[in-house]
């Protein structure tokens, strides 16, 4: 365990190679029985992992966060107003879904206000990391730790936490946590700006979309309709009725069921202005030339635009856009040439934004990391098939994904589903989400040939491999033989100074190590604790869930964390600033709260 523990804090293995390694070595050292060694993949919260991360990218892909953060979120606010609903936001998706997955559907609507403001983006981006991360802890299935946890207990003897066990306590380790963020994060978070690719302009989207019989436009003018657009900086450019078009159409107009509505917005603004219509993107895409080519189309204008019905229109062919790599992306450690961009997606890498340093030479060579910010240069199609193969997400502009109603009311209800089943015991958890999962590929809310794209696999792998290491830790007598040493440490200093030291401990690890190795090394330990000075284990193993959550001091210590390291022109050592002094107040927080909640 020691040596896992270091090759975790080495960081030149991804953390899946380092517990295959560790349950490879138990199994040859006779630690764990060879016919058990794969025994963790068949885990409960293994497979709720899964189940989660699947049905987590089931309310993106449909659309539901979207509709969630255009009802919620202010159209026109202070910045502080604006941080605060992002904050609490972020707190309340991540409850629910994958933390990773809410704060990349809202880091690019924090850069927007970021640029629009003239704000440092990392002013916005570490507070929305921190919320994010802090929400995770307040559910059950809100981030793998509790899983774990959870785990451990069924199989101590009292079973498994609830779905709402970790609510008071990760409720208000949470509240006290953003309330700080958002009271000081001004001060402690460093005013740089991000060395990503801001001074390049990226055109508008020029797209067609049609109004439909239940189309909030339907029998409205084209001045209603343009007061809700101004809220999403978009216009409308041309009306197209009966093959006929109606450029620069007089305000008082009105639309019709059947129209086609020529719209020009950048990709969030469009994604925003389509949603609050109630209009349908047309399928099929083309894009618009440039140069000679589109002024000899210019006397062509009506031609083009009949026959590009059911079509979206941008204004150049070939544009700009940043992107970031994601934790996991397959982009980490491989170059431009390793993955033969340029021949494989036809997409150009003309710069990358690394820790708050440009580096222009040698590009495709360059060897990229999670965090750091490309600037590329390509078709539409080209570089979406790019970021949706190689896993990494959009910055100066969003993907385009407009809320389908339908699917995206599904989706919240098949949820809901499943954490009601978990929540009232008439399923076990992961049996609960694996019907939410059925349900999804029967309703085909994700294409069925995507389904299983939004499983992290290397945090399946690490948890399936690591959890009979940790186990092993218990039936070999060392976790014993580890919480005795403490207790002899501690002398007679008593159970709530143990509880602190668990949780201030299984912190710091999470700071270095990934958070379910992290619990998962931690639980047999406060197991042990336990036994050894006969009180409940319950306090201590929910020490060991908030401690694992909570990682702000480095940016590897939570994929958020870097995820925002090159957006937010971050270096490693800005993250303590604000992460120690959060990290103070977690555990003043947390101690008392779970002495409250769970006595020993």
């Amino acid at each position: 365990m020691v040596a896992t523990m270091a090759l975790f804090l080495w960081g030149r293995l991804r953390h899946d190679a380092v517990a295959l390694a560790a349950l490879v070595a138990c199994v040859l050292l006779g630690l764990v029985p060879a016919g058990e060694a794969f025994s963790g993949f068949g885990h409960p919260a293994v497979i709720t992992v899964a189940c989660v991360l699947i049905l987590s990218g089931a309310l993106q892909s449909a659309g539901t966060v979207d509709v969630i953060a255009r009802i919620v979120l202010p159209k026109k606010a202070h910045p502080t107003v604006m941080l605060i609903s992002l904050s609490v936001l972020a707190a309340f998706l991540s409850a629910f879904m994958n933390n990773v997955g809410a704060l990349a559907l809202l880091m690019p609507i924090a850069l927007q206000i970021a640029r629009k403001q003239g704000l440092a983006p990392g002013r916005l981006l570490m507070p929305l990391s921190f919320a994010s991360i802090l929400g995770g802890m307040t559910t059950l299935i809100g981030t793998p730790p509790n899983l774990i946890v959870s785990g451990f207990r069924a199989e101590a003897g009292p079973g498994p936490f609830a779905m709402f066990d970790f609510t008071p306590v990760g409720l208000a380790v949470a509240g006290a946590g953003i309330v700080f963020v958002l009271a000081l994060s001004w001060l402690l978070v460093p005013r740089r700006q991000s060395q990503g690719a801001e001074g390049f302009e990226t055109g508008n989207y020029l797209t067609e979309a049609r109004v439909l019989d239940d189309s909030a436009a339907n029998g409205k003018t084209l001045r209603e309709l343009q007061s809700k657009l101004d809220e999403a900086s978009a216009d409308v450019l041309a009306l197209i009725r009966d093959e006929k078009r109606y450029p620069s159409p007089h305000a008082n107009r009105k639309v019709k069921a059947g129209d086609l509505l020529v719209i020009e917005a950048d990709p969030e603004g469009l994604t925003s202005a389509l949603s609050a219509l109630g209009l349908q993107l047309e399928e099929e895409a083309s894009t618009i030339p440039d140069g000679e080519d589109a002024q000899e189309m210019a006397g062509k204008e009506d031609e083009a635009t009949a026959g590009s019905r059911r079509r979206i229109v941008h204004a150049d062919e070939v544009h700009l856009a940043e992107y970031a790599v994601s934790p996991g992306s397959g982009l980490s450690g491989r170059s431009a040439s390793d993955i033969r961009l340029r021949t494989r997606f036809q997409v150009n890498l003309l710069a990358i934004s690394r820790n708050a340093t440009h580096s222009r030479a040698r590009l495709r060579t360059m060897k990229l990391k999670e965090g750091d910010v490309l600037l590329l240069q390509g078709s539409e199609e080209a570089m979406a098939e790019f970021a949706a193969h190689m896993g990494c997400v959009p910055l100066a502009e969003r993907t385009l994904r407009i809320p389908d109603a339908r699917k995206a009311v599904t989706a919240a209800v098949i949820m809901g589903g499943a954490v009601a089943l978990a929540a009232t015991g008439t399923l076990p958890a992961a049996m609960a989400f694996a019907v939410g999962v059925l349900a999804v590929m029967v309703l085909r809310i994700i294409p069925l040939r995507n389904i299983y794209d939004n499983v992290d696999w290397p945090v399946i792998v690490l948890l399936g491999a690591l959890l009979p290491v940790a186990e092993a830790l218990e039936t070999t007598g060392a976790a014993s033989f580890l919480s005795g040493q403490l207790l002899a440490l501690t002398g007679q200093a008593g159970p709530v100074l143990v509880l602190a030291i668990i949780l201030v401990a299984t912190m710091t690890l999470s700071d270095f190590m990934n958070n379910a190795a992290t619990a998962a090394v931690m639980c047999p330990v406060a197991i042990s604790l336990a036994a050894g000075m006969n009180v409940s284990p319950d306090p201590l193993l929910m020490a060991v869930a908030v401690g694992a959550s909570c990682a702000f001091l480095t940016p590897i210590g939570h994929q958020n964390n870097t995820l925002i390291l090159g957006p937010g022109g971050f270096r490693f050592s800005d993250y303590w600033r604000l992460g120690l002094p959060l990290e103070i107040v977690v555990v003043a927080v947390g101690v008392p709260v779970i002495l409250l909640v769970w006595p020993l």
